[in-house]
């Protein structure tokens, strides 16, 4: 179960990287940024199972590190503005940090794996990637409402 859930885990990382790619090349809207939150939202809903419940401990541990790993994703997402349209700027450190916070999640199940039970480390790899993935959004949609204020500001005012 262990190698088929990393397998599944790079599979997504490659996914999302692709994703990430292809969306740079269209502009970026609040709602591509709020959405996948409350999409991935939905996953709380394992939770209801006991065998994915965790402990207050281990709420807060995952909760914590997923956000420092979006630290990381916050830094590396920065918009531009082309044609009166924002945009997302590339960037080549997102692919290295993306691929090096898979590595890390990979070692990190398999050494808990020895001391967590499969269900209750799957519910904190969840929290842990909803801890990362909200911060990194709610951040990435403030930069964009600024820059979007100030782009409309330009246009306004260049009229």
């Amino acid at each position: 179960m262990m190698i088929a859930s990393s397998i599944v885990a790079i599979c997504m990382g490659f996914f999302v990287l692709f994703i990430r790619m292809k969306a740079q090349k269209k502009p970026v809207s609040g709602k591509k940024i709020i959405l996948p939150p409350i999409f991935m939202s939905t996953g709380a809903l394992m939770f209801i199972f006991p065998f994915f419940r965790v402990t207050l401990g281990e709420l807060l541990e995952a909760l914590t590190v997923g956000m420092l790993f979006s630290i990381l994703l916050i830094k590396t997402s920065k918009f531009e503005v082309r044609d009166h349209d924002i945009y997302l700027k590339r960037s080549k450190a997102f692919a290295f940090i993306l691929i090096g916070l898979l590595i890390v999640r990979i070692v990190a199940k398999s050494i808990l794996s020895a001391s967590i039970d499969y269900g209750a480390l799957s519910g904190m790899f969840w929290i842990l990637a909803f801890g990362m993935i909200v911060p990194w959004r709610i951040a990435m949609y403030i930069q964009y409402r600024r820059l979007h204020q100030e782009n409309s500001d330009l246009t306004t005012n260049s009229i």
